[in-house]
């Protein structure tokens, strides 16, 4: 059986790793304190600090408030839908064209509603390219 090696070096990587993952609190709290914040239903996106430290994409906090979905089962569901769309997008969003990245960022679903997954990626897009065009 022969195996044939390839080279995924030019493929832009649709993971989503831990280290991109936004955990400590001390930081979500001076997210949510000194971040500047965008809207459009239903996503709010919270950006903070650029990204000096050569990270190829920033470390991110996806949330689903309790007081619109009182179920874990649907907060957890579209936190997944969310992430996935994310995780397929975001070389696409974060290219290089991209003078500051953001170093922090928080996603929160804000309709008290769900909506499909076509309709939560396109948003998701549309919101991320009008952070870019803002910032540049």
């Amino acid at each position: 059986m022969n195996l044939i090696k390839r080279d995924h070096s030019a493929v832009p990587s649709e993971k989503f790793p831990k280290t991109e993952r936004l955990s400590s609190l001390k930081i979500i709290e001076e997210l949510f304190l000194k971040g500047s914040s965008i809207y459009l239903y239903p996503f709010r996106l919270i950006v903070m600090g650029q990204n000096d430290q050569n990270r190829d994409f920033p470390q991110i906090l996806i949330t689903v408030p309790k007081k619109n979905f009182k179920r874990a089962v649907d907060r957890n569901r579209l936190k997944r839908q969310i992430r996935e769309a994310y995780r397929k997008n975001k070389s696409a969003i974060f290219n290089e064209k991209i003078a500051i990245m953001p170093l922090y960022l928080a996603i929160i679903y804000s309709a008290k509603e769900k909506i499909d997954y076509k309709e939560l990626e396109r948003k998701l897009i549309l919101i991320f390219l009008r952070f870019t065009k803002a910032d540049t």
